[in-house]
């Protein structure tokens, strides 16, 4: 056990707290316009910054019950999950303790505050060795949002999503209590890890993640060897997935969502390993576990509306295909470069300009691959250009009854906010429904409660729970009240 006692770390999080008294320390709050990564459907909430446990029960026991309480991390959730209009909105990222790493369990594992970012946890965990077991699109998470939105990677279908490592999470519920949860439930209570199993994808709406335990994987180096090939349509990239992707651990596909025809889905497909030390060059074998994070800056606030247009988006896709190989294996890659290319650039969600963006993703089995194909077409067709698109397999999902993950195809596209968008989402809701698939929590912004109810079949389940929980239902959001949750 390698234990963190620096000053300002703390030495531990306890299961429950005692009760408090009634009398608590006022928490400072400000108004402040809050925002998902969208940039869409602001509103203003009383933000509470908290940086102890203390602090947290204290502002939880101080807020106004008419509009509730939302934790909130980086505020990377491209909707409204992380904002609550006219409520408190508990800022968590001060929560930001790295209490300590046991290299030497089997497996390993790391315990953290929630508001420890994934990038904070990664440069910590590359010394001993260890990797962090799943990564979304971006390190700027915190630990607390990836338990909330259950965030899955290139390496679902082999890996599972972020709560498949989550050993214990630290949960303030709305009695003012901390439990220390886990996937087998509380001793004496929760029986079979129903709170668990709720908190993890609950959007935090079950109370505030205020730490975690996870279960972390060792690893030689920081490298990855990859392999790219070019597909030349949709189906060219499907089959070539379905009948390669089990071979790899991690995989994903960007594709072409705006040119038409015979290449309509051109594809850029890459799929690796983590790299042994055998791989490396004998450069990079004097540091193997460097931690490769480039820097370009930040994006101004310059950019006006309609930035993605038809002349850019066919440049970019043109340029983003081509610039990759027809076929090749085993290129080394570091973190970045493979995983995070748009951490490179600091707030590069304002290239949308003022009316920001949409992202929405969607799963359906592997059953309903014509459906799949069909929203597709839909998207490149509806003359909405997105740029950043992308396509993976995922595996079998886990008992939350709110993840997003099953086994079938995701595809995620982000489309500017413009007219007619809504009518697009819509019909492409319908055909999410009748497949018998989804649309992401954390991604979303503007599904309808019932569309919502049809897609996540155990929703009663987690009601349940959460009714349990926070009967006066304390912990509300903007999303929450979109989803009549």
């Amino acid at each position: 056990m390698s234990d963190f006692p620096a000053e300002g770390v703390d030495d531990g999080v306890p299961a429950i707290l005692p009760s408090m008294p009634e009398a608590q320390p006022m928490i400072p709050q400000r108004l402040v316009e809050l925002h998902g990564w969208g940039r869409t459907a602001s509103s203003m909430s009383h933000l509470a910054s908290v940086d102890s446990i203390a602090d947290a029960v204290s502002a939880l026991r101080s807020s106004d019950g008419a509009r509730g309480v939302t934790p909130r991390g980086l505020g990377r959730s491209y909707g409204d999950a992380a904002q609550n209009a006219g409520g408190m909105t508990l800022d968590l990222t001060k929560l930001n303790r790295i209490l300590s790493v046991d290299a030497a369990a089997e497996p390993a594992t790391v315990t953290v505050q929630a508001g420890v970012s994934l990038d904070a946890l990664m440069r910590t965990l590359l010394p001993f060795g260890l990797w962090v077991p799943v990564l979304p699109g971006t390190r700027q998470v915190t630990v607390g949002g990836a338990i909330a939105a259950d965030v899955h990677g290139k390496n679902h279908h082999t890996q599972g999503s972020f709560g498949n490592h989550v050993v214990s999470v630290d949960l303030l519920t709305a009695d003012g209590e901390v439990r220390t949860l886990t996937p087998g439930g509380e001793p004496g209570a929760n029986e079979g890890g129903r709170l668990f199993w709720a908190t993890i994808g609950g959007m935090g709406l079950t109370g505030a993640i205020l730490g975690a335990t996870v279960a972390v994987q060792r690893t030689e180096t920081a490298y990855f060897a990859v392999d790219t090939d070019r597909c030349s349509d949709i189906d060219d990239l499907m089959a070539t997935m379905s009948q390669g992707d089990d071979d790899y651990t991690y995989s994903v596909a960007w594709f072409d969502a705006v040119t038409r025809g015979r290449h309509m889905g051109r594809a850029v497909l890459t799929r690796g390993d983590k790299a042994t030390l055998a791989d490396l060059t004998p450069k990079l074998r004097r540091d193997p576990l460097k931690f490769v994070a480039p820097s370009f800056g930040t994006i101004p606030e310059v950019f006006p509306n309609r930035m993605v247009n038809v002349v850019t988006a066919k440049a970019f896709s043109e340029f983003w295909y081509r610039k990759a190989p027809a076929h090749r294996v085993g290129e080394l890659q570091n973190i970045t470069s493979f995983f995070h290319p748009l951490d490179i650039v600091a707030e590069w969600n304002r290239v949308y300009g003022p009316h920001g963006f949409l992202q929405y993703q969607f799963v359906v089995p592997f059953s309903e691959g014509e459906t799949f194909r069909r929203g597709f077409e839909m998207i490149v067709t509806s003359g909405h250009l997105s740029c950043l698109n992308v396509l993976k397999r995922f595996g079998p999902g886990n008992p939350s009854p709110l993840s997003f993950p099953m086994p079938g195809w995701t595809l995620t596209v982000d489309l500017p906010i413009e007219r007619g968008l809504d009518t697009l989402c819509d019909a492409l809701d319908q055909e999410v429904i009748g497949a018998g698939g989804r649309v992401y929590l954390a991604k979303d912004s503007r599904l309808s409660a019932d569309a919502f109810r049809a897609m996540y079949p155990r929703l009663d389940d987690f009601l349940s729970v959460r009714h349990e929980v926070d009967p006066a239902g304390l912990f509300n959001s903007d999303l929450a009240r979109r989803l009549h949750l």
